[in-house]
């Protein structure tokens, strides 16, 4: 076997406004923003206002490589839902603790990306931002376990919607 591929990669943002702790739901109604790093051109974001929502890998920069969990366990820990492997889960206990989100783009201004429905943190390094191209996205009918909407059902609720 072959060793594993390694990469460096710089990030190309950082989330300045937003969420401010991680959390597993309530992750809508509020507004983020990307701001893009000073050393990159104004025009590498010409026309993205044109696009609705954006594409962005983002690295969970608070958990630990620690955190890391290479086994099957039920999501969020609860006994009702299928222990399922560490790539069947979103968060991050990933090997690479990076995360891929498609928040909704309300402006450009500037280097700021003003978005919504975007569950990454204030001070979150941002390594790409894509325009969202449909076309490019899943082929077919999508399907998923029952688990994963039973799951997340309050996920993009706004935070002060609070708990019942």
């Amino acid at each position: 076997m072959t060793s594993p591929t390694r990469i460096e990669i710089t990030a190309v943002a950082q989330v300045v406004a937003g969420h401010t702790d991680p959390v597993d739901d309530f992750q809508g109604g509020v507004e983020s923003i990307i701001r893009m790093n000073e050393d990159l051109p104004l025009e590498t974001l010409q026309g993205l206002q044109d696009f609705s929502h954006l594409e962005v890998l983002w690295h969970f920069h608070r958990a630990s490589p620690t955190d890391v969990a290479l086994h099957a366990r039920s999501p969020r820990n609860n006994p009702a839902w299928p222990a399922t492997g560490t790539f069947v889960h979103r968060n991050h206990r990933r090997p690479n603790q990076l995360g891929v989100s498609h928040p909704k783009l309300v402006r450009v201004d500037g280097r700021d990306l003003h978005v919504t429905d975007f569950d990454a943190v204030i001070g979150t390094p941002v390594f790409d931002v894509a325009p969202y191209f449909p076309v490019m996205g899943p082929q077919g009918e999508v399907h998923v376990p029952s688990w994963v909407n039973e799951m997340l059902t309050r996920y993009w609720a706004a935070p002060d919607q609070g708990t019942e």
